[in-house]
């Protein structure tokens, strides 16, 4: 039979076709390939008489990633936060890297706009090239232009712990049932209750896979990465590239650079130059940006 892996948990694959789910175990040459089956894999399984399953091929994959384990994404939406948890700009700009290397879209969903802030994110942000939306999970506020963004598309969510994306998918898909928890003020950031990747299936081919919080991200994964391509990945870059006074300029401390004489010039953020600065520097001396 041929299904798609809806949830992982426990070492357990839950597979869905048009009939039913079933619960699965992965063949051990997985393992041995050093392989193994993700939420969102297309996958060939066998069903046994007692209900249960095992995963015999993974179908040729759009692109897939560490962790969180997903495959087959076509839409990162990075979930950040000006309140209680603050979401620090560089995490926003290396998950948009990473997207931006597997062929992904992106967008940033700006959440708890109905708590008082100053929109800090947002000024950093609207002007990029990105989708940028604000949202209220507590009054479900944006959650219609969200709704567009994300149709037709099988997107993650991620981002902060408490950031709000479970209650995001509860607005989104009430059936959802997405376990949510309160903010640890005293150490300024969320409790973590999403425990497995699971996808919600909100009809029109639109799928939403949860993930647990930013702090499981394997931002290792631009490890990859030229250093010299890194400016590319950076979207509010391309347009000011290839007018370097060196062919080779690195965008970082050279005269004529025109990345630089963009950001000085209020055209690029400096944030967003300072996130690039900060991966070039881990790329070039091959560091993993944890």
């Amino acid at each position: 039979m041929t299904g798609h892996i809806v949830k992982s948990l426990s070492g357990f694959f839950y597979v869905k076709n048009d009939a039913d789910i079933t619960r699965c175990r992965a063949r051990g040459r997985f393992k041995a390939d050093c392989l193994s089956p993700v939420v969102g894999d297309r996958v060939e399984y066998t069903v046994f008489n007692d209900g249960s399953g095992i995963i015999d091929n993974i179908l040729p994959r759009k692109n897939s990633f560490i962790r969180p384990a997903v495959s087959n994404v076509d839409l990162f939406v990075f979930i950040a936060s000006d309140s209680l948890p603050v979401t620090d700009p560089f995490l926003i700009d290396r998950v948009s890297v990473i997207a931006a290397c597997n062929n992904c879209g992106f967008v940033l969903c700006i959440n708890k706009d109905d708590i008082p802030h100053d929109d800090r994110l947002y000024g950093i942000y609207k002007d990029v090239g990105f989708d940028v939306i604000k949202t209220s999970a507590v009054r479900c506020d944006g959650i219609d232009e969200l709704k567009e963004l994300l149709h037709g598309k099988t997107c993650v969510f991620t981002g902060n712990s408490g950031i709000g994306k479970s209650s995001l998918i509860n607005c989104l898909f009430p059936d959802a049932e997405a376990e949510t928890a309160d903010i640890s003020y005293k150490l300024n950031r969320g409790k973590h209750t999403t425990r497995a990747v699971q996808s919600y299936d909100l009809g029109n081919d639109t799928i939403i896979i949860d993930t647990p919080g930013f702090s499981s991200f394997d931002v290792s994964q631009i490890s990859s990465i030229d250093p010299a391509e890194l400016a590319a990945c950076f979207i509010d870059f391309r347009q000011h590239m290839g007018e370097c006074r060196f062919s080779d300029c690195s965008h970082i401390n050279e005269p004529g650079c025109s990345v630089i004489e963009a950001r000085d010039a209020g055209r690029i953020q400096i944030t967003r130059h300072e996130s690039y600065c900060r991966l070039y520097d881990l790329l070039k001396n091959s560091v993993k940006p944890y």
